[in-house]
């Protein structure tokens, strides 16, 4: 009994961070997959796909390791997405770019070097990137506000009221607001009636230049640098040590596999991290490896019901799903805008970075993402080269006493 009962914390554990993972941000996955270029019925594979390769990935790690190192998709990867825009051949194009993306996370865990070169990135201009993606969408709750303000309204009213309340609740609960809202004023079409089980459809991917340069290389950054590296941190601060080449060819490979089904990317758990490898699963740390379980047997449930929940989105008055994903990522946000201004040397390349990447901008076929890292760096980098340095044979004349009055 005693045994029993030790086990339905992490459970419970493992059940809230798929429920609140899944719900803060699969808006977000939907409409970073729509934007290049995927249909409604690719999206929704897309989103299976990932639910499939968390879930197995979760669990294999909690079976085989012991330990509570769980899978997520990557958040900011599905909103720098959003900003992407659909490369010039098309889906395809974008599946190819999700594919050497995996293989990008696969390479790094078999060359550790590669891993070095990533944390060579300016932490500033990387988390400026990113906030400029975000930016974008985080904006677009208020400009969309006149045009819907009761629904858009009680989404924002029940953000702020559960920041205050119940912060881990917030953004489950501005959807629930949402999705009351839909139900009392009733869809703007009819809800088609989804297959009564998911489907993961092929993609042949495409290899193209600026697609690899516009999508792949700046979703592999932001993967490592917001995702995997703060991931293996965040269970180093709780006491475990990610297994970090085996998880990077495991969500490599899942990332690669994932794609030809339209996912694009996986990588190791950050913020629900602290949810199944914390406190939160249980004072027994030998059984919060059971809370990871709970976890991927919650997604591979959710993820049964995508085309359910790709329906009701459908369903939804226009720029209320995007509303919605731009409230779900204004922690995220504030979190990246934080690191990004905290150190005074790289202030002003991440505040390029930051311009650059809300700007839009599309050179060469190429998005802003990769721009904005590219200018960022530069900036960087002129200012370490024209730093004065001083040689060892200089001293500094201690200040000259003022004279004294006779």
């Amino acid at each position: 009994m005693t045994e029993r009962s030790g086990a339905v914390q992490p459970v419970v554990a493992g059940l809230v961070s798929t429920l609140v993972g899944f719900s803060s941000t699969f808006a977000v996955v939907l409409a970073g997959l729509r934007a290049v270029g995927a249909t409604a019925e690719q999206a929704a594979s897309g989103l299976s796909a990932l639910c499939l390769a968390i879930a197995v990935g979760s669990i294999g790690f909690a079976l085989v390791t012991r330990r509570p190192v769980a899978l997520a998709w990557s958040t900011p990867g599905a909103a720098l997405l959003v900003t992407a825009g659909a490369p010039g051949g098309g889906f395809g194009a974008a599946v190819g770019a999700f594919v050497v993306t995996g293989l990008m996370l696969a390479v790094t865990g078999l060359v550790p070097r590669l891993g070095a070169l990533v944390r060579l990135i300016p932490s500033a201009v990387a988390n400026a990137m990113l906030a400029g993606v975000l930016l974008g969408l985080c904006v677009r709750p208020f400009v969309a506000l006149p045009d819907d303000p009761i629904g858009i309204g009680a989404m924002l009213l029940a953000w702020i009221v559960l920041q205050r309340l119940a912060p881990r609740w917030a953004v489950p609960g501005a959807l629930a607001a949402g999705l009351a809202v839909l139900v009392v004023g009733g869809p703007t079409s009819p809800i088609a009636l989804p297959a009564p089980l998911p489907r993961l459809l092929p993609v042949a991917p495409v290899l193209d230049v600026q697609a690899v340069l516009g999508i792949a290389v700046p979703l592999y950054l932001v993967t490592m640098t917001a995702q995997n590296l703060p991931g293996a941190a965040v269970l180093r601060a709780l006491g475990w040590e990610a297994p970090w080449r085996p998880a990077l060819l495991a969500t490599g490979g899942a990332t690669a596999l994932g794609a030809l089904a339209g996912a694009h990317a996986v990588n190791l758990a950050a913020i629900t991290a602290t949810l199944t490898a914390g406190p939160d699963a249980g004072a027994d740390r030998t059984r919060r490896w059971i809370a990871v379980l709970a976890s991927g047997t919650g997604y591979l449930l959710l993820g049964a019901l995508t085309p359910l929940v790709v329906a009701v989105a459908s369903a939804a008055p226009p720029g209320l799903l995007a509303a919605f994903a731009g409230i779900a990522l204004l922690g995220p946000l504030a979190g990246a805008l934080a690191r990004a201004l905290e150190d005074e040397r790289d202030r002003l390349a991440g505040a390029v970075a930051l311009v650059v990447a809300a700007s839009g901008v599309v050179l060469g076929g190429i998005g802003s993402a990769f721009w904005a890292l590219t200018a960022g760096s530069a900036v960087v980098l002129l200012s370490r080269l024209r730093a004065p340095r001083r040689s060892g044979t200089e001293q500094t004349l201690p200040a000259s006493p003022p004279a004294r009055r006779p």
